[in-house]
């Protein structure tokens, strides 16, 4: 078929020639056109692509600079809180026995302690000074045998001048003192006795007319080689009675300090350190209701041993009682000296756990254990920030560690605050928070003084006798918050070097104000009056409750003296709130009454008792400058 079409065709040579350039003139048409289609086609996409993709454009508009907003912080004006040394004048005599007899043996460095306390209930705070014994094997041991007394307890006339009454009250003993607890542990309305010492710790027992010493039937004067340091009466199980914590150092021996010839630079003879002894547990004794104690110190958790060595952990310095998560049951914060701080966390169920690591207290910042003495703890910046000062060996600074609140998570902020730098050469033993001059916030005091007396020979710029030091508290809107105050603001008395040790305050002279008590190792203790004239006002609590005898075994019930009660005080200025601990400082104890600073407020708005029981009370429009006694059953009982 192709062949024959083929044939039939026969086209004009003209036709042909004009179809091939109509062909050829359609076909660049058509190219043309496609060309442009394409041309048209991309111009077109990169165009919608253009406008769709692309970010739109920022206009920018000037508009006029806004400057950070100024803050406002109120100029600092230093306080005038004098002192003045009133201690012969308040007829106290007392002089510090260490019994020194040139061998240089290390209990000789720590003592001692002092409290005060209301033994007679008149109302106005007594003193109880803690001394030692000379060494039994020195000649002046032998001579002063059956006339030296290592305790002597001063009555207050109420205006803040004291009467020996040591031996009228039986307390005319000898022994090796170091410090001392009072508590009312059988809840009859009066304050006993208990002084921790090297060898057997004794506790009196106050029957109104005198203390008697009832240590064997109670159970609590411990093995006779102890050497037991700080101690407080707790009640750690809720049961209405108070227990007691004793702090143990170093397992210690004279024979085994000579053997070590501690010295300094050129061959001085010198006080032992304490890495060189193996550390003691602590005890816990529980009260058993009927005068007599139980040692409780293994069930509870508290013995600690030395991972590697077999041997107890603890060398016990400072002790303090505090409910660090609130939940009603009073937790133990040890100091200990060259090993770790130890953090017992109550469990509720009569035992304890250790938490000193996990809660940020068992180290420095750098995870170095240091030389740790006193103790306190406070809510010092009027909200719920927890505070724990600690005093340490020379070059160590100041504790402050800091917790956010009941977490229990603390970061040492000793550096960050400026207490730190200002405490690095003071060897710290006393230490504890107060408010000197009734502002509303608690300052910081600080008890100083070295362990040896030829330390300037190697160390320039170290000094045995050691000036106080007082930090005022300007408050946490300043990047330093404790402030040294000097000699042009607290005296020359106040700031007069001595070699401190324990430390307490009371109002001596029912002025509102707090007067200090410092015990110096081997000389008399310094008693200063606290003469600020800063107008400032201020309100006293004392608390007491009645332990009912036919009581549901099973509900916590409140100890007569309230001890471990919070209380809380607003006034238009804001909220301030202690918690009623008398064990704090240094083997010493300061008064049960509680004192709040409240500047210029003179209407307190309202008070709030949260008693060792859980009840609370509740009061209001309470007027300033007063001492106001507080009952768990009766409420308001006297202003």
């Amino acid at each position: 078929m192709a062949d024959q079409n083929d044939a039939d065709l026969e086209l004009d040579p003209n036709l042909e020639e004009e179809t091939e350039q109509n062909d050829e003139s359609i076909g660049r048409a058509f190219w043309y056109s496609l060309s442009v289609m394409l041309v048209l086609a991309v111009i077109g996409g990169t165009v919608f692509l253009v406008n769709h993709l692309r970010e739109p454009e920022t206009v920018v508009k000037e508009t006029p600079l806004a400057l950070p907003e100024k803050r406002e912080v109120e100029e600092i004006v230093l306080p005038k809180i004098p002192f003045k040394d009133v201690t012969a004048e308040a007829g106290i005599t007392f002089v510090h026995n260490n019994g020194a007899a040139g061998e240089k043996l290390l209990p000789e460095t720590m003592g001692g302690g002092a409290a005060f306390f209301d033994y007679d209930n008149d109302g106005d705070q007594d003193l109880l000074l803690v001394g030692s014994s000379d060494w039994p094997w020195t000649d002046s041991a032998q001579k002063k045998k059956s006339t030296a007394s290592s305790l002597a307890l001063y009555q207050n006339n109420g205006t803040g001048k004291f009467k020996d009454v040591t031996s009228d009250m039986g307390l005319n003993v000898s022994l090796y003192g170091m410090g001392v607890a009072c508590g009312d542990y059988d809840n009859d309305g009066l304050v006993d006795l208990f002084i921790s010492s090297l060898g057997t710790n004794r506790l009196f027992k106050n029957e109104g007319k005198r203390f008697v010493d009832v240590t064997q039937k109670a159970g609590v004067g411990g093995p006779d080689h102890l050497w037991s340091t700080s101690c407080g009466w707790f009640d750690y199980d809720r049961d209405g009675d108070l227990d007691l914590l004793v702090c143990n150092y170093v397992d210690w021996t004279p024979a085994y300090d000579r053997a070590q010839n501690f010295t300094l630079k050129g061959g001085i003879r010198a006080y032992g350190r304490p890495q060189n002894f193996n550390g003691v547990n602590p005890l816990l004794y529980e009260n058993q209701g009927n005068g007599t104690f139980q040692d409780r110190t293994e069930q509870a958790g508290l013995k600690m041993i030395s991972p590697g060595t077999g041997v107890p952990l603890a060398k016990s310095l400072g002790l303090h009682f505090y409910d660090f998560d609130q939940d009603g049951y009073l937790d133990v914060f040890i100091t200990n000296d060259t090993v770790q701080n130890l953090l017992f966390h109550n469990q509720q169920d009569g035992t304890f756990k250790e938490v000193a690591a996990l809660s940020g207290v068992a180290f420095d910042m750098d995870g170095n254990a240091r030389g740790a003495m006193g103790i306190d703890i406070a809510t010092f910046r009027n909200d719920e920030t927890l505070g724990i000062a600690i005093g340490n060996f020379a070059n160590e600074m100041t504790a402050l560690y800091t917790s956010p609140g009941k977490e229990m998570q603390f970061i040492d902020e000793a550096v960050s605050n400026g207490l730190g730098p200002q405490t690095r050469m003071a060897l710290t033993f006393g230490v504890f928070f107060f408010d000197a001059d009734l502002d509303g916030r608690l300052d910081l005091f600080s008890a100083n003084g070295h362990l040896e007396e030829d330390i300037n020979i190697v160390q320039e710029r170290q000094h045995y006798e050691q000036s106080p030091q007082l930090f005022w508290n300007c408050g946490p809107q300043h990047a330093t918050e404790f402030l040294p105050l000097g000699e042009a603001l607290v005296g020359s008395d106040f700031v007069k070097p001595l070699v401190g040790r324990g430390a307490t305050f009371a109002d001596i002279d029912a002025d509102g104000d707090l007067d200090l008590l410092i015990m110096t190792t081997g000389n008399k203790p310094r008693l200063l009056r606290n003469d600020q004239q800063t107008g400032n006002h201020w309100v006293r609590f004392r608390l007491t409750s009645e332990p009912a005898e036919n009581r549901d075994e099973s509900l916590p019930v409140s100890n007569h003296d309230a001890l471990g009660a919070e209380i809380l005080v607003k006034t238009k200025a804001g909220t301030q709130t202690r918690l009623l601990i008398p064990t704090r400082s240094y083997i010493s104890q300061t008064e049960l009454p509680v004192t709040f600073g409240l500047g210029q407020e003179t209407e307190i708005q309202s008070v709030n008792i949260q008693w060792p029981s859980g009840n609370t009370t509740s009061l209001e429009n309470l007027k300033a400058d007063r001492l106001y006694h507080l009952s768990e059953q009766e409420g308001l009982v006297e202003k």
